[in-house]
């Protein structure tokens, strides 16, 4: 690579590292007050949110890369543009694809970093964020030790502390159970306790009350107790107890017979071609993103007036195939056989991309194609 090319690559390469760590850092915060928010409202601690946080970086990274590898080259071929070291580059005899040697090394260099997460980094993170939300949902203290607040375990049981003592006794209990349609029973206690042996909870209450009504007669039953025992292992069990999905494994996981892992999985056939042949065609949309840019600004040239009609052309191309993109994943998800389909937009914008250069190539044959100027009568 010579002098000329690892300049352009290092000013690539600055630039994306800036636009990703700004890209990051707002879509972490809009991310981050809906799970703090939600973490802490369900008693959880600070290191529970951060593991969380960071356990959803992966995931978050992924998407950023195509963006900021589009909006740094964007910003360098524009920059050097404005500063005639694009003119005179082309003046010393550099073609068209001579100067998109470095924009086409940036982005190999952006697929790896992708490639890398796609396929290893982000099924580790969300398999490891998948198991620590199931033993948050299965943790009782979790779910119903927040005191002052009408919580909801399930949707048709309602649970309420009013008081919540530093050595865990419950005060002013109330508990609505309305899981049987025939019946719906309230318990009411000065005091209950929380008692966990393996995989069973019970509500121990104490000095209360049970009033149990039956939908079909009408008719209102109530009940004092000193001691009741009552068994919520099904209200602080998780529902959906964490299976092996393909998005939590590897890709090498991933690369069996379709059949076996509809088994392990219970998705379909088209679910997990999707799946997998989509952790090779987002990755070079990186390339894709990085062309496009480029080529985009090289065929507008200098201009007075800047650059903003070509880059607002850029973009534009970019969420039409990346609209394509989304468009393909339903036919894959119906027929594992169109799994071609999830490249067709990778090719389109490549194919896009040596089409621009070819044209800026061909100075003669565009000044050939241009509307001659018709002279003035005299």
């Amino acid at each position: 690579m010579s002098r000329i090319d690892r300049y352009v690559l290092s000013q690539l390469l600055i630039l994306f590292g800036f636009f990703s760590l700004v890209l990051v850092a707002v879509f972490w915060i809009n991310r981050a007050v809906v799970l703090f928010d939600r973490l802490i409202s369900d008693g959880q601690s600070a290191l529970v949110f951060l593991e969380f946080t960071a356990l959803g970086l992966p995931k978050l990274i992924t998407t950023v890369l195509p963006i900021s590898a589009f909006a740094a080259t964007v910003y360098v071929t524009n920059r050097l543009n404005n500063e005639s070291e694009l003119t005179v580059m082309q003046a010393t005899g550099s073609s068209p694809y001579r100067l998109a040697r470095p924009v086409l090394a940036f982005g190999v260099i952006v697929f790896l970093m992708s490639s890398t997460l796609q396929h290893v980094l982000l099924p580790l993170a969300l398999g490891q964020l998948s198991e620590r939300e199931a033993e948050i949902s299965q943790n009782a203290t979790s779910r119903l030790l927040t005191e002052g607040a009408f919580l909801h375990p399930s949707s048709a049981v309602t649970f309420y502390a009013g008081e919540i003592s530093e050595d865990g006794v419950l005060r002013d209990v109330f508990l609505s159970d309305g899981r049987k349609p025939e019946e719906g029973v309230i318990y009411t206690a000065a005091e209950a306790y929380l008692i966990r042996n393996q995989d069973l909870t019970t509500l121990i209450m104490l000095d209360g009350m049970a009033q149990r009504l039956s939908n079909e007669s009408n008719r209102l039953a109530t009940a004092n107790f000193q001691d009741f025992s009552f068994d919520i292992s099904s209200l602080v069990r998780n529902d959906a107890s964490p299976i092996q999905i393909a998005r939590n494994m590897t890709t090498p996981e991933l690369m069996m017979s379709y059949k076996d892992l509809s088994k392990d999985t219970g998705q379909s056939a088209g679910h997990l071609a999707e799946e997998f042949h989509s952790r090779f065609a987002e990755p070079l949309f990186c390339i894709v993103a990085a062309m496009i840019g480029f080529t985009t600004l090289l065929i507008g040239g200098y201009s007075r007036f800047g650059v903003w009609r070509e880059v607002v052309i850029a973009f534009g191309l970019l969420l039409l195939i990346n609209g394509a993109r989304s468009t393909m994943q339903n036919p894959v998800r119906s027929d594992a056989n169109l799994w071609p389909l999830l490249y067709l937009p990778v090719i389109f914008g490549t194919l896009l991309a040596f089409a621009m250069l070819w044209y800026v190539a061909r100075p003669r044959w565009r000044r050939r194609n241009a509307a001659p100027i018709a002279e003035a009568p005299a």
